[in-house]
């Protein structure tokens, strides 16, 4: 027992290390996004429900940096500034799965031809999962829109927070209509660069915080869990029942937590194991684009609808390209190097800018909360 709280504690910390810098690189760009982009640029290119606008959202998404959790804030924020649920969805499967790092990495320790696989698999499945949110979930994107957002009326949705109006900046909000705040988003993006700034730097750190951070943290102690609970020789078992193989490897990379760079190394070692290619891929996707803290943060803020037909895409995408990887390509594309152990993934690598990105987490995480405890209690 205290081996397993060992294990928890210890996948929890690393888990955080490596999402903390992505999570707050999201946050900021979810905060630039409102703050310095036009409203109309948004509606114009990924607000329609058509494929041109969700393979807009895919293209963009491919190449960025960003994990499955720093990735939400900067969805959340695209649609907040007017994007489609598809465009969103297309956004939140693409990017997680690749990046500019890891695409090299995939490059240096799994080959070429993997690196080419992946972005493509990924393409083709926010493609997929973009469409069938346009077709089939636009209740939820009806409802959404009939509701007030938290950046129109953030007083109703219980994030407090000043209102950035020019008449207002150095004065208790202005209570323009039923929720407390008259400003706008056309009227915050009126103002100078260091206004917009300190909008962008207000809006990423603390509203951004308050609306998704309960829920991250949720889904990361779900995930720190299910990765110190199921040993990575249980997914490697299977090696002669391929499609067995991917549905195991998808039952275990689905709610756990793992960014795009970081499945690499784990994907590596379980093919030394046995793990065939194309369940090697199935964890290369799955993995980095679902997680519980995902999960639970496309359900609230996008709904559940849209929610299962995100992950039904990437299963849908993850399993046809697996597929193809195992029986249809020559193995030996996807063969790794034999001297590429099992000692690749260090779970206890964490060191002083690791530790640094983690207590910052907190303490921006502590920050917004106890601000919203505070703008609770004055009224």
């Amino acid at each position: 027992m205290i081996d397993f709280f060992e294990n928890y504690w210890n996948s929890l910390v690393m888990m955080l290390s490596e999402m903390a810098p992505f999570l707050l690189l999201g946050f900021f760009i979810a905060g630039l996004l409102r703050a310095f982009v036009p409203e109309n640029i948004y509606r114009k290119h990924l607000a329609p429900r058509n494929m041109k606008s969700v393979l807009k959202a895919a293209a963009i998404g491919i190449p960025l940096p960003l994990c499955s959790c720093g990735v939400l804030p900067t969805s959340v924020g695209l649609r907040r500034e007017g994007a489609s649920h598809g465009a969103c969805t297309s956004f939140l499967i693409a990017t997680p799965q690749t990046g500019v790092d890891s695409i090299a990495a995939t490059y240096s320790l799994m080959g070429p031809f993997f690196a080419v696989v992946r972005p493509i698999a990924a393409l083709f499945t926010a493609m997929l999962g973009g469409w069938l949110v346009n077709r089939f979930a636009r209740e939820d994107e009806e409802g959404y829109d009939a509701q007030p957002t938290p950046q129109e009326h953030s007083h109703c949705g219980g994030t407090a927070h000043a209102c950035c109006c020019k008449e207002s900046r150095h004065e208790e909000p202005a209570h323009h209509d039923s929720c407390g705040c008259g400003c706008s988003h056309e009227e915050t993006a009126k103002g100078g660069f260091w206004q917009k700034l300190k909008a962008a730097m207000h809006y990423s750190f603390v509203e951004m915080f308050q609306d998704v951070g309960k829920w991250l943290v949720v889904g990361l102690l779900i995930a720190a869990l299910i990765t110190a609970a199921v040993p990575n020789e249980w997914l490697a078992a299977l090696h002669d029942y391929k499609i067995l193989n991917m549905l195991i490897v998808l039952a275990v990379a689905i709610p756990m937590y793992v960014c795009a760079t970081e499945s690499i190394p784990i994907a590596v070692s379980l093919m030394m194991k046995g793990l065939t290619p194309g369940a090697a891929l199935v964890l290369l996707m799955a993995g980095p684009a679902v997680s519980s803290a995902s999960m639970i943060v496309i359900g609230k803020e996008f709904g559940q609808r849209t929610q299962w037909l995100y992950i039904a895409s990437i299963v849908i995408g993850a399993m046809f390209f697996g597929l193809v990887i195992d029986y249809f390509l020559p193995q030996e594309w996807f063969a790794v190097n034999s001297a590429i152990g099992s000692g690749v993934h260090c779970s206890d690598c964490i060191g002083m800018a690791d530790i640094a990105w983690i207590v910052i987490f907190l303490a921006l995480l502590a920050n917004a909360f106890v601000t919203r405890i505070a703008a609770r209690m004055r009224r």
